[in-house]
């Protein structure tokens, strides 16, 4: 079918920051407060699509990627004529190519054009006038999903809250020291029963501290270790760890290439892959990389954790989808998230089910978090 073209008219980012009572630990730092960039999309017939872009790090990076869109990619889309989704992707991706190498951020230029792809998605669904997991070849409503972002200090208490609210998966932080890390996992274990646990080391590690501490986490029957060496390490080196431990392997949130995602599948190490929608290639090419990833066998679990865009349009592409995988949603405190995240915010017996309104079915009053608006 051929469809209608839609013309852009203008799009916009707006940046807000939530100041964190308890900071996010992660193995290579922490998170005082919670980023978030939206983005707006119109065409000339007034219809509007909402993205998110990822901007967690650094510290200050989130007032970047807003200038970075309101002021270098905003006016290359103004007037632009498509009828999928996929050419604005395109026409931004190739368009400012040569400025992202010469500027040395080709990440900020991607995280970027990630957030507006996802906006246009949006647009395209409420255009047609269909939910986005429909549209994207979903035949149910209902995902999983697991509570993540669980710190090495107070993890089980904030793994009880998570239970408490309907999860019944568990996702820690480790990579710190290894007893601690032991002791916070075999309490989860225990809340968790026979339930879905798993440990993600942020990069932590160097291969030898992998080697000696990754088969000391067998007890605990871990869904999957995640990150536990640097993604930018040899292939070798995660080999080597694959060949080492029973559990699964999980990356794919630091993958940023169509190259390099086929390189993963094409071998076993990684038993779950993890892309992240908001921080490399929108669903213009993370949607056909989910099928990849299930066609050769692997759970895909998108990553994510940040605000509720960007994790609503996660759920509405594993819905679309399909696959047994599970939703990463943050535990920790955001009101950014749960104010625009829509249905993730019911979660019952470890379930969500997302609607049939058009497109990510929410219009984001951004009235309502304006004091949090930093630019």
């Amino acid at each position: 079918m051929t469809l209608p073209f839609f013309t852009i008219r203008s799009v916009q980012a707006f940046g807000y920051r939530y100041q964190l009572r308890t900071q996010v630990i992660t193995s290579f730092g922490r998170m005082a407060d919670r980023p978030a960039v939206f983005v707006r999309v119109e065409d000339t017939d007034g219809d509007v699509g909402w993205g998110e872009v990822w901007c967690n790090f650094p510290a200050p990076g989130a007032e970047h990627r807003v200038r970075l869109i309101n002021e270098v990619l905003a006016p290359a889309l103004a007037g632009f004529k498509a009828n999928e989704p996929s050419a604005v992707f395109e026409r931004l991706t190739a368009g400012t190519s040569v400025l992202a190498l010469q500027s040395g951020e080709a990440g900020p230029f991607a995280q970027s054009i990630a957030g507006i792809d996802l906006a246009v998605w949006d647009l395209h669904a409420r255009r047609q006038n269909v939910a986005l997991w429909k549209l994207l070849g979903g035949s149910r409503s209902r995902i999983k999903v697991y509570a993540s972002g669980i710190n090495p200090v107070g993890s089980e208490r904030a793994a009880e809250a998570a239970l408490s609210r309907g999860y019944r998966a568990l996702k820690l932080k480790i990579g710190f020291d290894p007893a601690d890390d032991c002791a916070n996992l075999a309490a989860l274990r225990r809340l968790v029963g026979d339930g879905v646990l798993a440990a993600d080391v942020n990069q932590g590690w160097t291969i030898a501290q992998a080697l000696e501490l990754a088969p000391q986490l067998e007890p605990f029957g871990l869904a999957w270790l995640e990150e536990p060496i640097r993604a930018d390490r040899p292939r070798q080196e995660w080999q080597q760890l694959h060949e080492k431990i029973s559990f699964p392997l999980a990356a794919g949130e630091n993958i940023a290439s169509h190259a390099g995602f086929a390189e993963v599948l094409r071998e076993p190490v990684l038993g779950v892959v993890q892309p992240d929608i908001a921080k490399w290639g929108g669903l213009s090419a993370c949607a056909g990389i989910a099928r990849d990833i299930l066609t050769s066998g692997k759970l895909f679990c998108p990553h994510y954790l940040g605000a509720g865009i960007g994790l609503l349009a996660s759920a509405h592409l594993l819905a679309g989808v399909g696959g047994d995988g599970l939703l990463e949603v943050d535990s920790n405190e955001n009101p950014l998230r749960d104010r625009f995240c829509g249905p993730v915010l019911n979660v019952q017996d470890g379930v969500i089910e997302l609607g049939d309104e058009a497109g990510l079915g929410v219009s984001p009053d951004l009235a309502s978090i304006e004091q949090y608006r930093t630019l």
